[in-house]
């Protein structure tokens, strides 16, 4: 009786939060951002959908005269404080292998001016549109006044986000400082490009300086277009994995792999984005406890409580996605949470008895409900349907930690 209550009462919540969301828009958005009913993580109780709203209005955070920050030592997910017990950005990479070539600049000071043209003007960034907006910050287009370099800068504002409580001991602030400790590590052609990070403690905004590539997400694409055509979907699916091969390889988990954070660029390449679900491990133990971020691309095994595999639910992840990118929607979503969930865990994968057998083996061996039986990332890499145009999927990008 108590969880059926409860999930009544996610389902409720989830409807008032799916409604404020703007940055993301595509087949499966309808369940983006969800946790387990089961065991929610976020607080049930009107602050939290204050939080979306508040990210949602015009309205600046107040600034922050914060002392000056006492940097600890830190490892994976431990993060440095200042002396009001506020998270901050690490000065230097986690300590697991870092693959930058030309590491991150971090700055540690803001100067808000205006440009000779009249726009806005961070440092030496002119401001020219809004690109999104989202629940943890916007991103904005800027350009760089003295190089000319067009950038993509995500604003966060940390007052807000330290008010949003993830679990009992993170707050939304963690993710942003876990994304940015992730991002500060890698380096390749299908991950997004942190160049430069902006905090300065006197501030209560923080920048993130990312790489901007003409694009648009594939969430956008596939609202577009009916159906993708399949050689356009080996092509999309390939660069998935290569960068999901590069990141696990190096011990991450991105946890919300999905359209709508998977950016196709003009050429047609794929970057994967956003990373404030993700989570570096110093090992190969990748067990996780926490939800991944989006309800409809949740594998079965982190639907319960217990401990499931970040890896294995990120495979489960790109699964969904070919689904989605295939046959334009997600095999299990439902009209509510609980009922997803109930397909998630229980429903068998549909798939029309036409569709090619290679592809149909590909997708079931994505989308096993047992994460021990799920197809690796390896084997995806060549499997017959992957390997049919173009050949395998490359995995020897060469690495500066090796």
């Amino acid at each position: 009786m108590l969880a059926g209550i409860c999930k009544g009462f996610f389902c409720l919540i989830s409807t008032l939060l799916n409604t404020k969301s703007k940055e993301y828009s595509g087949c499966c958005n309808s369940m983006t951002n969800q946790r387990n009913p089961k065991r929610p993580v976020l607080p049930m109780t009107c602050t939290s959908n204050q939080f979306y709203q508040e990210c949602e209005s015009n309205i600046d955070c107040p600034q922050d005269d914060a002392e000056n920050i006492l940097y600890q030592n830190f490892s994976n997910g431990d993060f440095p404080v200042d002396k009001k017990g506020h998270q901050s950005i690490p000065y230097s990479p986690r300590k697991t292998q870092a693959c930058k070539k030309i590491p991150v600049t971090v700055t540690t000071f803001v100067r808000h001016t205006r440009h000779s043209n009249g726009r806005k003007k961070i440092n030496e960034y002119v401001k020219e549109r809004k690109i999104s907006r989202g629940s943890y910050g916007k991103v904005v287009l800027y350009r760089n006044s003295i190089s000319g370099t067009p950038y993509a800068i995500k604003v966060i504002c940390k007052s807000r986000l330290r008010k949003f409580r993830i679990t009992g001991s993170e707050t939304a602030m963690t993710d942003v400082l876990r994304e940015v400790s992730i991002l500060k590590t890698l380096e390749h052609p299908n991950i997004i490009n942190l160049v430069e990070v902006i905090d300065d403690q006197k501030s209560d905004y923080l920048y993130m300086v990312l790489e901007y590539v003409e694009s648009s997400t594939l969430s956008n694409i596939l609202e577009t277009k009916e159906r993708i055509d399949e050689t356009t979907a080996r092509r999309y699916f390939k660069d998935i994995i290569a960068g999901l091969i590069y990141l696990h390889h190096h011990n991450i988990v991105h946890g919300d792999i999905k359209p709508e954070n998977l950016l196709v660029t003009a050429s047609g390449r794929v970057k994967i984005v956003d990373f404030s679900f993700g989570h570096a491990f110093e090992d190969d133990n990748d067990e996780l406890w926490r939800c991944p971020g989006t309800l409809a691309f949740t594998a079965p095994e982190c639907c319960s409580d217990t401990v499931y595999h970040g890896k294995a639910a990120d495979i489960w992840a790109v699964g969904v996605t070919l689904y989605s990118i295939v046959f334009g929607f997600c095999p299990f979503l439902a009209d509510s949470v609980p009922d997803t969930y109930d397909k998630i865990v229980n429903s068998p994968l549909p798939l029309p008895e036409e569709l090619d057998s290679e592809l149909k083996d590909l997708l079931q061996g994505l989308l096993c409900k047992d994460p021990m039986q799920r197809i690796t990332l390896d084997n995806v890499a060549e499997h017959p349907w992957v390997v049919k145009e173009g050949g395998p999927v490359p995995t020897n990008f060469l690495c500066s930690c090796r």
